[in-house]
């Protein structure tokens, strides 16, 4: 099974992952692939952001940083083949992309934040990948979109930008309460994990102790019972100052 998690869960005055709400939550929802966004740490070395995810998700793991104030990443379990940017429509951070050897076949990960500004900022972004996907980028029939996509609903231009490449579609990740909005106020759904339409059929329920998600999970530490499940996340830590939105994870069976 491939966990694939969107993680934007900086908090705190830096916007950064210093503080350990949001390791804690990446830690406790063991994840194969995190598709992290404001990936900051320390004084934002090779070295600290090595030991990041060392401490945060173990030895197996690699991991490439895109560029920016604000920098898109892919941590994975699986070797790191390639890597790179495109460009996006925010200032301060890139479209990140990297190309990972699964068990199966290779995999596409792409990490996004895309702007708060508009709808159709966010599009002009869904635009780029698409178009980049288009033109043979990925030699991969698995491609996984995931992140902070700030949108305000479901039914954005977004994702029907996506739609031809990627499900969009019902079941969405939710917590335990049936919420499947992302924001700090669990208002809106802004963050996603996209399967490609082939990978999607390869979704599976993920699995939590003896919770079940038929869509994936929204990770709320303040909803989640038993939090033991997402040790050693803390049923604070959704709720830190600051906290940016929750995680989403989803699972795929992948065949070797």
């Amino acid at each position: 099974t491939l966990r694939v998690m969107a993680a934007n869960l900086t908090s705190e005055t830096n916007q950064s992952y210093d503080p350990g709400e949001g390791r804690r939550i990446m830690t406790g929802a063991q994840p194969d692939i995190v598709l992290i966004q404001e990936f900051k740490y320390g004084s934002q070395s090779d070295d600290d952001l090595s030991a990041f995810v060392l401490d945060t998700l173990g030895p197996d793991f690699g991991w490439y940083r895109g560029t920016g104030s604000i920098p898109n990443g892919i941590i994975s379990r699986y070797p790191i083949l390639e890597a790179g940017e495109w460009n996006g429509a925010a200032p301060d951070r890139e479209l990140t992309w990297a190309k990972l050897d699964v068990p199966g076949g290779g995999l596409l990960a792409i990490s996004v934040h895309l702007l708060t500004s508009n709808a159709s900022d966010r599009n002009a972004d869904a635009l780029t990948i698409m178009q980049q996907l288009d033109a043979g980028t990925s030699p991969y029939a698995y491609v996984v979109i995931g992140g902070d996509f700030n949108t305000n609903t479901r039914s954005e231009s977004v994702f029907t930008t996506l739609s031809p490449r990627f499900n969009v579609a019902a079941p969405y990740p939710v917590d335990q309460q049936n919420n499947g909005n992302t924001s700090a106020d669990r208002s809106k759904p802004y963050d996603h994990v996209l399967a490609s339409n082939c990978l999607a059929a390869l979704q599976v329920p993920t699995v939590i102790g003896s919770n079940q998600f038929d869509g994936g999970l929204v990770v709320d530490t303040r909803v989640y019972t038993p939090i033991t499940d997402l040790a050693p996340a803390l049923s604070t830590d959704s709720a830190a100052t600051n906290m940016q939105h929750m995680g989403v994870v989803k699972d795929f069976l992948i065949q070797p």
